[in-house]
């Protein structure tokens, strides 16, 4: 039986064969579709594992004054980036590069989550502003950690001390809330954009376009050649309205002092000077704010972060009375009133106080421009019973009160002008007679912000005209992002003349003896304006809550004009808890005064054209060996660009 022969059955024989036919198609099917059919793809595959594109970040552009003069500029720094187009597990390098970074590593894990629904040919912005050690670290590392790099960016460079802070604003990397919104959503993470202020705004222009690179790099991802190159496109610079020697005078006028002081051309609407008080340093943000930083910031009672001069809602006090005198002498009733003030009078069964009882003195027989310049109380509490709430309402409104100047500035707010429909609307309730006389001199429910108020100052003494407030050229702007003014490029109200004429009359007394701010005049200068303090809370409240401290007085409030009729420039300044307005008028005089100052002068040297220059309550001019001038004083830090310019002068100190 050992020695029979065995023989395979056909049917398994032809089985096997089929088998092994089977196999080899299924590979040559393989390579072909390798070799012939798919061979783009892959190839274009091998070609990534082969060419990075690595970043060129785009400088953002510069924001300079109207004469030039550099305010914010950039600085070159190194950035950290993780790349994402190696096979490396990047989870599992996170500790190694958290320690060499100085960073914690759950942040670094939760970024390269952030970024897992994104191509992969987009990079993690890890660390901005790296020092060297961290730059020595990546270097020393790129073995070990191929997908660590840096790229050069440019970091915004702020002028120091909250130097026009609020107006510039800052920037910051774009959130995810942000991407969720339409006006970001053409943004990817990692992207630095303005978060407020003119930044902001202009973000559109001043956000350049990146560029990038192709690097070729070997199986472990380390660059070994380079080939093409796309470079960035800078953003374009942005030429704003302020000047900076007013500026500077506006800081210096404040300082010390919460508030906000705003200056404006009202003549075209340009914004001179804008200050708001506490401020904040946006470098802090220019790089990456820590959160405890931020909390602080938000969390500070005296809102660092709010720009007051278009966001502070407050009651302008008796500044009020020039919008109610514009609205009884146009209504032909204020002309021939005369009112004998003795320190108050009963309205509607209430008695009102005039503010010179605390002085123990009354006004006696007041007419309209003494009503003006002495502030009587009692005139105007008659005059607003004269007119009713809604004829108030109407002209105020017609003056801006009450709703949004259309200022080329995010977020601001609208303010509150109270009339009958007004009440209905939010309230739910009738109005009461007794509620005008209050509004009569800008309390109970009107609110107000220091920009609306010297829009409407500025446009009553000049004739009735109010044009739109703006921050940047609107003829320098890219049509397609020109502010749209919503019909607010100019408002003529139709002012009377004669009218025109008494108010500004009564105005220039307010700073001459026998006026509520003689302390505020300015020999020799055209100098016109209004007082006003206005309570932060009720008599009764402040008695039951201030408890002795100093918490809860009044705010003082100052509009003043220059000349008193179809002024060059108007100044509001509003001093929280300044109690009297006459301190208020000061502040406005020292900006009123730089602006003549400058005017009056002719300009002379030609300052550095690539130093910093440091500017205070002191400047001393030096002049050095390479034919340049340098300005020092050492209080606010800022740029200068080569231009010739006039040099401003400290506004003087008024006590």
């Amino acid at each position: 039986m050992f020695g029979r022969d065995e023989k395979v059955s056909p049917i398994r024989l032809t089985a096997v064969q089929y088998i092994v036919l089977g196999i080899f198609l299924i590979l040559a099917y393989g390579l072909w579709r390798l070799q012939v059919a798919q061979s783009d793809m892959y190839a274009t595959l091998a070609e990534k594992n082969r060419i990075r594109n690595v970043p060129i970040l785009a400088p953002r552009g510069k924001i300079l004054d109207r004469e030039g003069r550099t305010i914010v500029d950039n600085y070159p720094s190194f950035t950290a980036l993780l790349l994402r187009d190696s096979s490396r597990d990047l989870a599992g390098d996170a500790d190694l590069i958290a320690q060499g970074l100085h960073l914690d590593a759950k942040e670094v894990r939760e970024r390269i989550r952030k970024f897992a629904s994104m191509p992969q040919y987009q990079p993690i912005y890890l660390k901005d502003d790296i020092t060297p050690d961290e730059l020595a670290f990546i270097e020393a590392h790129r073995n070990e950690l191929p997908e660590l790099d840096t790229i050069m960016a440019h970091r915004r460079l702020y002028p120091r001390n909250g130097f026009m802070a609020h107006l510039v604003g800052y920037v910051g990397e774009v959130s995810e809330e942000m991407l969720n919104s339409p006006r970001w959503e053409l943004y990817n993470p990692g992207d630095v954009v303005g978060q407020s202020g003119v930044e902001q705004e202009y973000n559109q222009i001043l956000m350049g376009k990146n560029g990038f690179r192709r690097a070729v790099v070997n199986s472990h991802g380390k660059e070994v050649g380079r080939l093409d190159e796309t470079p960035a496109e800078p953003g374009r610079q942005l030429k704003l309205t302020v000047d900076i020697d007013l500026q500077i005078a506006a800081e210096q006028a404040l300082e010390g002092k919460n508030g906000a002081i705003v200056a404006m051309d009202p003549r075209t609407g340009e914004i001179l000077a804008m200050v708001s008080r506490p401020a904040f340093d946006p470098n802090d943000f220019a790089v990456r704010i820590s959160r405890e930083e931020w909390t602080k910031l938000v969390n500070d009672e005296n809102h660092p972060l709010l720009n007051k001069a278009i966001q502070a809602q407050l009651a302008p006090g008796s500044v009020f009375k020039i919008i109610m005198a514009t609205a009884g002498l146009q209504e032909g009733i204020a002309q021939t009133m005369h009112v004998t003030c003795n320190g108050g009078a009963v309205f509607y069964g209430r008695y009102f106080k005039c503010w010179v009882t605390a002085e123990h003195r009354v006004h006696g027989l007041v007419d309209i421009r003494k009503a003006i310049y002495q502030s009587c109380d009692v005139f105007f509490y008659t005059l607003a019973e004269k007119l009713g709430i809604d004829r108030i309402a109407k002209y105020a409104i017609m003056l801006g009160l009450g709703q949004r100047t259309g200022i080329d500035l995010p977020q601001e707010v609208t303010g509150v002008m109270p009339s009958e429909e007004w009440k209905i609307r939010n309230f739910k309730q009738k109005w009461y007679a007794g509620e005008t006389i209050s509004v009569g001199i800008g309390q109970g429910a009107v609110a107000t912000t220091p920009i609306q108020l010297a829009r409407a100052i500025g446009g009553i003494a000049s004739g009735g005209v109010l044009r739109r407030p703006h921050v940047a050229f609107p003829d320098l702007l890219p049509a397609n992002i020109r502010p749209v003014s919503d019909g607010l490029g100019e408002v003529n109200i139709g002012l009377d003349p004669s009218n025109w004429e008494l108010i500004t009359d009564a105005m220039a007394a307010v700073v001459n003896p026998g006026g509520t701010a003689p302390s505020a005049h300015l020999q020799g200068i055209d100098f016109a304006g209004k007082t006003g303090s206005a309570q932060t809370i009720s008599n009764v409240a402040k008695a039951r809550l201030a408890n002795g401290k100093s918490k809860f007085k009044d705010n003082g409030w100052f509009v003043g004009v220059e000349p008193r009729r179809n002024p060059e420039i108007v100044v509001c300044t509003l001093l929280e808890e300044g109690e009297h307005g006459y301190l208020a008028a000061r502040a406005t005089a020292q900006v009123i005064k730089a602006y003549v100052d400058k005017e009056r002068r002719q300009p002379t040297k030609v300052a550095r054209s690539d130093g910093k220059v440091d500017v205070g309550a002191v400047w001393n001019v030096s002049d050095e060996d390479d034919g340049h001038e340098t300005v020092r004083g050492g209080h606010f830090l800022i740029n200068v660009s080569k231009k010739r310019l006039p040099l401003a002068t400290a506004a003087p100190g008024v006590n």
